[in-house]
């Protein structure tokens, strides 16, 4: 009986809303669009998803050119010359769609505006925007997995955590039961509009950041660590997979992204390709004998998926002519033998990670994010990327009872190396070595030098 009654009433459910769909269908047209002028436009987007013939009221022209114009009125954008314009629109032929499409470009572009005006304020000790994070507000990221079988998914990031010049993304769905069939994966950033759409995602533009053709890169990715349930791969500098201990699928995915031009790659490129980064080259002196080779300042940041280990500023650093060895440039932030350099850690260097219900921590993982402005405060090298401690057997270092630690980081641009020492009793890790070395190449081509 109650499954009767539970079946008569979803009867009686379906034909209310169908008689009541009817209803609005035999509405005059004028009626119609006067009832849902009152409504907003992300009210709108959300009817739009009830029903085909909910979507064709929705998607009426008249009614988004009429929301159009109450958004040229409210936010005062030049309002004479774009009403001007609108008389002119108003006469041409569109297709369909387009004052909804013009809707959201205009309040997209007036958000741009406001970012503009944060970008602005730059910090004199990273020298990117001070207020990236508030700028990222707005911004969310995807990732796609396509299959070798050319199936795709996208996922929604799982969480993300910024730190002074980077963040970090993580994405713990279930991605793939085996990551050998993984074709692709790419990120991409999405800005939304700024509208309430309860349960909806509110539409946006995607910029492709990053594509990674897992064929080539599972010929070259890295071990990069392991606890208990998980194994750490690194795909990219800035890219960790986190697979099953013992098993092929997929824990978690993670990025981590430098802030240097962080909101233009998550906002300007489109769905097929990247933002193009301006060329901005240094103006040429033939006067100074060293130029290119002093006035670096650099900033470096140590820390972990949840906290910070270790945050540090070097101004007027510098290498000789003669220092310059092997094709890069030595540049000098913290000596072993000058004490009052050396800089505490706080706390143990682990890398969490999470994944829904589940915890761990690999030991003597972090991530580094470098920041090195040349002597006009622009950046000229950043990377953000995980890096490892390796135990040191027999240094050479004046702190012989304790533990010595390396870490190494080498790219096409540069190389890092960081000495850290343990201390017995404090059980506390100190940096007490850190040198930077920038390619030759990098420095003539930005300097027009021939070092």
């Amino acid at each position: 009986m109650l499954a009767l009654r539970a079946t008569k009433s979803q009867r009686s459910n379906k034909l209310s809303r169908a008689s009541r769909q009817n209803f609005i269908e035999r509405l005059p047209y004028e009626i119609q669009n006067k009832i849902l002028s009152y409504l907003d436009a992300g009210t709108l987007l959300c009817m739009s998803h009830v029903s085909k013939i909910f979507y064709q009221f929705a998607n009426d022209e008249a009614l988004w050119r009429n929301i159009y114009k109450k958004l040229l009125k409210k936010k005062q954008l030049k309002v004479v010359r774009e009403m001007l314009e609108m008389a002119t629109l108003e006469a041409q032929c569109h297709p369909s769609s387009y004052w909804k499409l013009r809707y959201f470009k205009t309040l997209d572009a007036w958000n741009s505006r406001k970012w503009k005006t944060h970008k602005g304020v730059i910090s004199r000790h990273t020298g990117l925007p001070s207020r990236t994070v508030l700028m990222l507000r707005n911004i969310t990221w995807e990732l796609t997995v396509i299959d070798k079988s050319k199936n795709e998914a996208t996922f929604d990031l799982s969480w993300l955590q910024c730190f002074e010049t980077s963040a970090v993304l993580c994405w713990n769905a279930n991605l793939s039961s085996d990551y050998h069939q993984i074709s692709t994966i790419q990120l991409h950033g999405v800005r939304r509009v700024g509208l309430s759409c309860p349960g909806l995602k509110a539409p946006g533009w995607r910029s492709l950041m990053d594509v990674v053709d897992m064929e080539s890169v599972t010929k070259s990715m890295q071990d990069y660590g392991q606890d208990q349930l998980v194994e750490l791969k690194l795909l990219k500098p800035h890219i960790v997979m986190g697979l099953w201990k013992d098993q092929h699928s997929v824990a978690f995915v993670m990025f981590t992204l430098h802030f240097h031009r962080l909101l233009e790659k998550s906002t300007q490129g489109s769905s097929l390709s990247h933002y193009v980064e301006p060329v901005v080259k240094a103006p040429f002196d033939d006067i100074d004998p060293d130029y290119g080779l002093h006035g670096y300042q650099l900033h470096i940041v140590l820390h972990s998926t949840e906290r910070e280990i270790m945050s540090g500023s070097f101004s007027q650093l510098f290498c000789r002519r003669d220092q310059i060895c092997d094709g890069y440039i030595q540049l000098t932030a913290i000596h072993d033998t000058c004490f009052s350099q050396h800089t505490p850690l706080s706390g143990n260097v682990t890398l969490p990670w999470r994944c829904e219900a589940l915890r761990g921590e690999v030991k003597n993982r972090c991530i580094m994010t470098l920041t090195l402005l040349d002597e006009f405060k622009k950046p000229f090298w950043c990377v953000s990327s995980p890096v490892a401690m390796k135990h040191l057997e027999m240094p050479y270092s004046v702190f012989h009872a304790a533990e010595h630690f390396l870490v190494h980081y080498q790219d096409s641009e540069g190389q890092v190396l960081m000495t850290f020492v343990q201390m017995e009793q404090q059980k506390q890790f100190f940096l007490i070595n850190l040198a930077l070395y920038v390619t030759t190449c990098k420095v003539n081509k930005y300097f027009r030098k021939g070092y």
